[in-house]
């Protein structure tokens, strides 16, 4: 029995595929989708700054692609799968080349979850 991809509004589809449209939103979204990544993470990985990480996070945040749990001080990203967006997302991320080795290298330079 073949399941049918439930359809969205085709003005969300765009929100959604404009703000996927930039590199570094599209980055974060593939390494969220095995992990879960602060602030501090995604300054390292691309090496800009937390304002300009926060802004991308906000932006993914407002349309509901990605979720917030907070530990103590901390925020931590990570896809939001009750999303109505979120199986249109995970098709999109099949195409996109895996983004593991940016967690390991965080994690060989010690900086997996710095802000602990």
């Amino acid at each position: 029995m073949e399941v049918k991809a439930k359809e969205i509004e085709i003005e969300q589809a765009s929100v959604v595929l404009k703000l996927l449209g930039d590199k570094t939103r599209l980055s974060m979204m593939k390494l969220l989708e095995k992990n879960e990544c602060c602030v501090c993470e995604f300054v390292e990985i691309f090496n800009i700054t937390q304002p300009a990480i926060s802004q991308h996070l906000r932006k993914l945040r407002d349309v509901g692609l990605v979720k917030e749990n907070r530990k103590g001080q901390w925020i931590f990203y990570s896809l939001n799968g009750d999303s109505a967006m979120y199986q249109m997302v995970l098709h999109i991320l099949e195409f996109i080349p895996s983004q593991d080795e940016r967690i390991k290298e965080l994690e060989k330079q010690g900086l997996r979850i710095s802000c602990k």
